[in-house]
């Protein structure tokens, strides 16, 4: 399973991979369920790897933030998203600890940590996560 292949459908809960394209839409698995069905272009879809959380210097990509909680909990469930808001804060800061209190919301954090407990779940390899290295290009 690839991250790049990884999505968040608003309205539907969980997260889904890409399987293959249609003429109108995917064809998503629920990661957990193992169902299948077709995701239209009416649907808000949004690809775990476009997503960035906030910091005081730059964005720092999704991949690299749950690589982050991976590492701290060894690729086990870390805790749970229904816990305090405080204690999520707390727990977030210790996974990226120069992030945007202003601009990332305790919502935000909660989404963070449900996707990557979900991700766990379905035994994803957090190894794949690995840093990329730069091209010449993106200079």
């Amino acid at each position: 399973m690839d991250f790049n292949k990884i999505i968040a459908v608003t309205g539907k809960p969980g997260l889904f991979e890409i399987l293959s394209q249609t003429k109108t839409g995917v064809i998503v698995k629920n990661l957990l369920e193992d169902k299948r069905f077709p995701i239209t272009a009416t649907h808000n879809v949004s690809l775990l790897e476009n997503i960035a959380i906030y910091t005081y210097e730059k964005e720092v990509p999704l991949g690299a933030v749950i690589k982050a909680i991976a590492d701290k909990e060894d690729g086990k469930e870390a805790i749970s998203h229904k816990e305090s808001g405080k204690k999520l804060e707390a727990y977030f800061a210790e996974v990226l600890p120069d992030y945007d209190a202003e601009r990332v919301y305790t919502s935000n954090i909660k989404k963070v940590v449900q996707w990557y407990n979900l991700l766990a779940k379905s035994e994803f390899d957090f190894a794949s996560l690995a840093e990329k290295p730069t091209t010449e290009e993106e200079e």
